[in-house]
């Protein structure tokens, strides 16, 4: 879907990253709501989806060190507790709810 393509993703500041979408539309994330929605398999249980990080583990000034394009449908978030595992494809993005 096009409306699925970023066409920037941005540091909003040490801890938020905004996303640009080819539609126009623009999201702004906090790092720790991006952390507390990592779809890796350290995070939520492959075969059923249910959530394995226990939130009150996620420091509230966790932020992103590093963000690295994966291929053209996704990016890889480095965060500032160590978590690297979790690829946000661009999709999962889109359908995360921004901030404010």
């Amino acid at each position: 879907m096009d409306s699925h393509i970023p066409v920037e993703i941005t540091r909003e500041s040490e801890h938020d990253v905004a996303i640009l979408w080819k539609d126009g539309r623009r999201d702004v994330h906090s790092g720790r709501d991006l952390r507390l929605a990592c779809p890796c398999a350290q995070c939520i249980e492959e075969m059923t989806g249910r959530p394995l990080l226990d939130p009150s583990a996620v420091p509230e000034d966790v932020h992103p060190v590093r963000i690295k394009a994966v291929g053209r449908y996704a990016i890889a978030i480095t965060f500032s507790d160590g978590h690297s595992t979790g690829i946000f494809t661009f999709e999962h993005l889109r359908g995360l709810k921004p901030e404010g």
